[in-house]
């Protein structure tokens, strides 16, 4: 029997390493899933909580060039106003059960006059660039609406280009159009008096913990693998040498041609 000196040969020592790296990435992305989750959890915490409160007035919760606080999102929030359907702006690439389409952000021009953007829901389109999208009207006269509250897209998706944009940031859009708006945006819930024509209503989120509990427990099993893995090649060699020819195992004699036998 050999004894474990092996391990300190340059082949094992970068194995040791390759292992190493290994498990400490495992560790990290199983840590990275049971944090997602535990952001999920209040998350959902927070939705659910906004839910069971009453709808606010809208001045309540939001405000001009400020974002809604994280802890406000999908809070149920009123205001009265009238639409100002010319400058509808239409999000791009919003996909639901497979099909594609588009969501329909129309301003809402209070008394006020600050205006609140509210998408008023989703539609299917063949969502081809830019072609223009025949959307339906929103109610004319003043109108109330009731809607959840959504903080601001960011980066370049909310880049606003022909009235199409691919994520709803108040801050561009009030930019582009010159007005006064609040913070945010509301995902609308009703309308009064209602539309002839609705669009498909704004999805709430699933209220579950997820994939990542399992997805973490993954990332640590592949870790404990590796590691179990290194010990047992180790444990082997230590037994029965290194893998090739074994001790006590001779390698086979290779074969002599045969001489050719005289012809008759």
């Amino acid at each position: 029997m050999s004894s474990f000196r092996f391990l300190l040969s340059r082949r094992w020592a970068l194995f040791a390493l390759a292992v190493a790296a290994v498990a400490w990435g495992t560790w990290w992305l199983g840590n990275w899933q049971f944090d997602r989750l535990e952001n999920r959890r209040e998350s959902n915490r927070v939705v659910e909580r906004n839910e069971e409160l009453s709808p606010a007035p809208v001045a309540e919760v939001l405000s001009p060039g400020r974002q809604p606080a994280e802890s406000d999102e999908w809070r149920v929030i009123t205001a009265t106003g009238r639409y100002d359907e010319d400058d509808t702006v239409i999000v791009r690439y919003r996909t639901r059960d497979g099909r594609s389409g588009v969501d329909v952000v129309v301003p809402l021009v209070t008394a006020d006059g600050t205006t609140l953007l509210v998408d008023r829901g989703w539609m299917a389109t063949d969502n081809r660039g830019l072609d223009e999208v025949d959307a339906p009207a929103p109610p004319a006269g003043e109108v109330t609406v009731t809607g959840y509250v959504r903080r601001d897209g960011t980066g370049d998706s909310t880049t606003i280009s022909d009235g199409s944009t691919r994520a709803v940031s108040s801050t561009v859009i009030g930019e582009e159009q010159g007005r006064e708006v609040y913070g945010g945006f509301v995902e609308l819930r009703s309308e009064d008096p209602p539309p002839a024509e609705a669009l498909e209503p704004v999805e709430l989120p699933e209220q579950n913990d997820g994939p990542h509990f399992f997805y973490g427990l993954q990332w640590w099993f592949f870790g404990v693998l590796a590691v179990v893995g290194f010990v047992y090649l180790a444990w082997d060699e230590h037994q029965r040498g290194r893998r090739g020819p074994r001790r006590g195992q001779r390698e086979p004699r290779p074969s002599r041609p045969r001489a050719p036998s005289a012809r008759r």
